[in-house]
């Protein structure tokens, strides 16, 4: 039995947005652009006759095992660790209207990711699209765990992998789990290689780009601004209006965000406050913007089954090109809500 099946979803509930964070002087204001924050570049992949990764577009050798990594998002959890080694990073909404990180990993890995958090009934409907990964986590509710041993996935939680996982010194619990990227693929060792999950790379559309130098998406209670950086062709972060920095330094950024408008309705499941957890429908259809090149392209995109990937198409219904490199994708809604 597939997954959507055995959810139930509640539709009642009238919801309290809460407040956003203020804004800070690090944020770009609309309209200027950032400043650079200085790092080193990546490791490049060698090229092997023209082949590409199906997750980011560039060269690779060969196509590897996928970790999925749930990283924890607030101001107690930062700077977070691997993010910047990550093929693919999802935003999703959890509980009291806050995200939490889905990092998947493929081309490469960091030695440590972190810090590792508990999984949420969204993650499970996002990485059939993979496969069957590895996937990473600190913990489920209980009456959830019954969703993650049928998902299709191969379990590389702290409880079922406890040699891959760490406390992190200098942190505190429970912001001070990481663990190493090698161990968990080893606990994992049939994980699906990466596949065709419906990106595509390649020139940006000749028509229909608006020339931005900042974009901003909102949650009930986080902030998310994604401003371009010319001298390094990417879309460098800000959270709740501050630098979101790696702990590996350097700000974090990637050359295309996507911003995925979903539905997002309360789930059967809720946490110990009683706040209702979110299910994000990322199978369906619905509009995005695609944010590539200092430009922001109206979008459409199409996912037919869990099982399936996401397609983006521009509003003509041409193949919506990512740049090559990391991808962002964040998961959001029209009008924010905490259900």
């Amino acid at each position: 039995m597939r997954l959507f099946r055995m959810i139930t979803v509640t539709l009642a509930g009238a919801a309290v947005l809460l407040p956003v964070a203020a804004c800070s002087s690090d944020e770009p204001a609309a309209g200027q652009a950032p400043e650079a924050t200085v790092t080193t570049p990546a490791e490049e992949e060698t090229p092997d006759a023209g082949k590409t990764h199906p997750f980011t577009g560039k060269p690779t050798q060969a196509l590897k095992p996928v970790l999925a990594v749930k990283i924890e998002n607030t101001a107690a959890g930062k700077p977070q660790m691997g993010l910047k080694s990550a093929d693919i990073v999802y935003v999703e909404q959890v509980e009291a209207g806050l995200t939490r990180l889905m990092a998947i990993f493929s081309s490469k890995l960091p030695a440590k990711v972190g810090p590792v958090r508990s999984a949420r009934i969204s993650d499970l409907h996002i990485v059939p699209q993979f496969g069957k990964p590895a996937f990473a986590y600190s913990g489920a509710q209980t009456k959830m765990l019954p969703f993650i041993a049928e998902a299709s996935l191969f379990d590389v939680s702290d409880s079922r992998a406890p040699g891959a996982y760490f406390r992190q010194p200098g942190r505190y619990a429970p912001y001070n789990l990481f663990a190493t990227s090698k161990q968990l693929l080893a606990s994992a060792p049939k994980a699906s290689k990466a596949k065709d999950i419906g990106f595509t790379f390649g020139d940006a559309p000749a028509e229909g780009g608006v020339d931005r130098t900042s974009y901003t998406v909102k949650w009930p209670a986080a902030r998310f601004t994604f401003a371009w950086s010319e001298a390094r062709k990417q879309w460098l972060i800000w959270q709740d209006g501050k630098k979101d920095m790696a702990a590996e330094g350097g700000q974090l950024g990637a050359p295309t965000i996507v911003v995925q408008y979903t539905k997002t309705e309360r789930s059967q499941f809720h946490d110990k406050n009683q706040s209702y957890t979110p299910l994000v429908h990322s199978v369906g259809k619905g509009s995005a913007i695609v944010l590539r090149d200092g430009k922001a392209y109206k979008a459409r995109w199409e996912r037919e089954s869990e099982e399936g990937g996401t397609t983006f198409t521009t509003e003509s219904g041409e193949p919506m090109n990512f740049a090559p490199g990391q991808v962002w994708v964040a998961l959001a809604s029209r009008k924010p809500v905490t259900p």
